[in-house]
């Protein structure tokens, strides 16, 4: 079975991972495609729950044999990439893919899969973004700094979105994010 892809990408702190969630809780249909990446572990995640954890060496040893769909440098240094080993192992076992990922691996992905995938963009003010991330208490302020210009440019990647969803109310964006999910699956 080839399954489809849904695509849910917004800036860091827009509140993708909780719509992620809500989504796997509701909708027994989906399963999470774990990203990998070269960025350290932060407190409570798990190697190959919430990243595959790869070397930078390992990461470009995987790039040269293929084995990615789409990867990106996303910022200086640190790379994420959705390996194709990960959706045929979902679609092998007759689940829809869902993805929780940076905007050009977003546009990559449906650009792979134009008619299997559903690319939603999360949208959410600048201003709130940086209350979010600040309240995450994970980034020192050069990298807080980093994040928000990126976010500024992540944002010019909502014209290619299937489906824009407004997370200024968590609960409407959950419900408008599952509405949209639900549909695209049943066609």
């Amino acid at each position: 079975m080839q399954g489809k892809l849904i695509i849910i990408t917004a800036p860091s702190g827009s509140g993708k991972t909780t719509i992620c969630r809500h989504l796997l809780e509701v909708l027994p249909q989906l399963k999470f495609s774990v990203s990998a990446t070269t960025r350290n572990m932060r407190d409570g995640e798990i190697d190959g729950k919430d990243y595959y954890f790869l070397s930078k060496e390992n990461f470009e040893e995987k790039i040269t044999n293929n084995e990615f769909l789409e990867h990106e440098e996303v910022y200086k240094g640190t790379s994420y990439g959705t390996l194709k080993s990960e959706v045929e192992r979902l679609w092998n076992q007759n689940f829809h893919v869902l993805f929780d990922i940076d905007v050009k691996g977003a546009l990559n992905l449906k650009n792979t899969y134009p008619k299997n995938s559903l690319f939603i963009y999360i949208k959410t003010p600048l201003d709130q973004l940086e209350i979010r991330l600040r309240k995450r208490q994970s980034e020192s302020e050069e990298t807080l700094k980093i994040r928000l210009a990126k976010a500024a440019e992540e944002m010019e990647f909502i014209q290619y979105a299937d489906v824009i969803i407004d997370n200024e109310i968590l609960e409407v964006a959950l419900q408008k994010a599952e509405a949209a999910v639900t549909s695209f699956i049943q066609n």
